[in-house]
């Protein structure tokens, strides 16, 4: 059994809006985006939708401004790791 070709994590989006609004693909390898991705969305919990058009017209007007402060927050905390894994001692 396979799953649908248009079911996806709308997340993916998100994530994908935020690394083009911060223009990392301008000066990051495609490498350090891709673990970019895979670590942010580690942090956010699946949204799996068929049509990106489904979100636009169902999704409330607050749940989409929480669910972008949740990319912006993971996206910024995997940017973090990636830019300096060395764990902090406290």
């Amino acid at each position: 059994m396979k799953l649908d070709d248009d079911i996806h994590n709308y997340y993916e989006h998100l994530i994908l809006e935020r690394i083009e609004l911060l223009e990392l693909g301008n000066f990051k390898t495609s490498d350090y985006i891709a673990d970019l991705c895979c670590l942010a969305l580690n942090q956010l919990p699946p949204r799996y939708i068929r049509f990106d058009v489904d979100m636009s017209f169902y999704l409330p007007q607050s749940e989409r401004e929480e669910m972008e402060s949740k990319v912006i927050n993971a996206v910024s905390k995997a940017m973090s790791y990636l830019d300096d894994p060395e764990p902090v001692d406290s």
